[in-house]
């Protein structure tokens, strides 16, 4: 009544032999996905960094930074410091920035101290939030040229 296919049977079967090379194949599909994003950067606490950082990608700073600083998401940590120029799509300061800060979004939490002037898409500041400088809304604030002389203004040689 039954009978007994080769679906069924234990053993290697002919299509279980290329696995290894089949799965060769499918890992670097995996790694260059665009959908796959690769984890945040962790700067730890016990670390100092003199000089920029730039990339693309996510960077969450715990440790001390003296330089300018570049990334789509940066998140300085609670007992963090950045001393420099903050530049991201997306910020958010938990901890210290002594330098201006440029984000689509910035988010300043309770236990933020920020001393320097803020240029921004959208904002938000937590209570008890420590900021000196000034706050400035500007459609795209990561425009290299954020603080440019209107046109004409300056630079423009005499004519003799």
């Amino acid at each position: 009544m039954f009978s007994k296919s080769k679906i069924n049977e234990p053993g290697p079967k002919a299509t279980d032999a290329p696995k290894p090379a089949d799965a060769a194949k499918t890992a670097p599909a995996k790694t260059t996905s665009p959908t796959a994003k690769p984890p945040a950067s962790v700067l730890s606490a016990d670390l100092l960094i003199t000089g920029n950082i730039k990339t693309t990608g996510d960077v969450n700073v715990e440790g001390q930074v003296e330089g300018d600083v570049r990334a789509h998401l940066l998140t300085v940590g609670e007992g963090a410091t950045v001393k420099g120029e903050v530049v991201a799509d997306d910020v958010v300061v938990n901890g210290r920035v002594v330098g201006r800060v440029r984000g689509l979004k910035v988010r300043l939490t309770s236990t933020a101290r920020v001393e320097g002037d803020i240029i921004h898409k959208t904002i938000a500041i937590e209570s008890g939030a420590h900021f000196e400088g000034s706050v400035q809304r500007q459609d795209d604030p990561l425009a290299t040229g954020a603080k440019t002389m209107p046109t004409g203004a300056a630079g423009a040689a005499p004519k003799p």
